[in-house]
């Protein structure tokens, strides 16, 4: 492999993913987390997670024994980059903490060690601001849930050198994730910039019961879902004809959402609580017995359809 000694630094909503992709793949992993309830639950949520992806033929079956012993829960941050030819990040959103991780980095890694950040809003360029190498330091965005969801963007700083990009591409490739190279540092990278586009008009569309929650879902599910999800949105642009999407366009665009007012629909989940699966309630109910459940049945969803995206790339 690229990269056989790797440390994850955070172990939340993605760390912990991103640590059993990585020991699946067979490199051995060195992890921490302030929060210490995440360090202490980490192996079980792993095994669950393993347990899942089994049942649901997402992987071949497998030691999980075998695969926890190569993730090795540490007391403190410096002993979990100890060795490390590859660090992840997976911390709080804060650029500031962010760029505090990575300069006490530089005093306890080699020279070598490549520096990525799971950032989803800060651009690398401003997060290697307090390195003296930020040549080998780069964003990997990955996804939710990471152990599941084959796409990770990869975005280079200013100073990220091509050998960087190169390694770093190889190594996600090796993992059995499908690396997206971004050229360009902007705010949300490619894909949350199009989901929040997405979110402003579906959003509205909602709020002013044009259509329900429900019936939203459906609708995408069944078409434009059906449609991206085989093909690519491009190609689907390129099948239909963009003669005929320039006259939709055209009559469409000024009737679209277009303004950075939070969605009425939004701001009431929000001043209600309800804030989704964490909660209990977002727009659709999840009583708390069926945390689990819930969460595994959506991640068999996942898995079908990465199982069938991997097919479709390896025929």
């Amino acid at each position: 492999m690229e990269f056989q000694n790797v440390s994850v630094v955070g172990l939340g909503t993605m760390g912990h993913g991103i640590a059993q992709t990585l020991a699946l793949a067979g490199a051995n992993i060195r992890v921490f987390d302030t929060n210490h309830k995440f360090l202490e639950e980490l192996h079980h949520r792993i095994s669950g997670n393993l347990s899942v992806m089994m049942d649901a033929g997402a992987i071949p079956q497998v030691d999980e024994s075998e695969v926890l012993k190569r993730i090795v829960c540490c007391k403190n941050e410096s002993e979990a980059l100890k060795g490390a030819e590859f660090v992840i990040e997976a911390i709080v959103e804060d650029l500031e903490l962010k760029k505090a991780f990575f300069q006490r980095c530089e005093t306890i890694v080699s020279a070598d060690t490549i520096l990525a950040s799971n950032t989803s809003s800060f651009p690398m360029t401003e997060i290697s601001q307090l390195l003296s190498r930020p040549e080998r330091a780069i964003n990997t965005h990955w996804f939710n849930p990471p152990h599941v969801i084959p796409v990770v963007e990869v975005i280079p700083g200013e100073k990220t050198t091509q050998q960087t990009v190169d390694q770093v591409v190889r190594f996600l490739k090796e993992l059995g994730k499908h690396p997206v190279r971004i050229h360009q540092e902007l705010p949300g990278f490619v894909l949350n910039r199009l989901q929040i586009a997405l979110f402003r008009e579906m959003l509205d569309l909602v709020g002013r019961g044009v259509i329900s929650a429900e019936d939203l879902d459906i609708a995408v599910r069944g078409s434009l879902g059906l449609r991206w999800a085989a093909v690519g949105p491009m190609r689907v642009g390129d099948f239909g004809g963009w003669d005929v999407l320039t006259k939709v366009y055209e009559v469409l665009a000024s009737q679209i959402r277009s303004d950075t007012k939070l969605p009425e629909a939004l701001a009431d989940l929000q001043l209600q609580g309800k804030l989704g699966l964490k909660t209990g309630a977002g727009f659709f109910e999840f009583p708390d017995e069926d945390y689990e459940r819930v969460v595994a049945e959506k991640d068999r969803k996942f898995m079908a359809w990465a199982k069938v995206l991997r097919e479709h790339y390896e025929s």
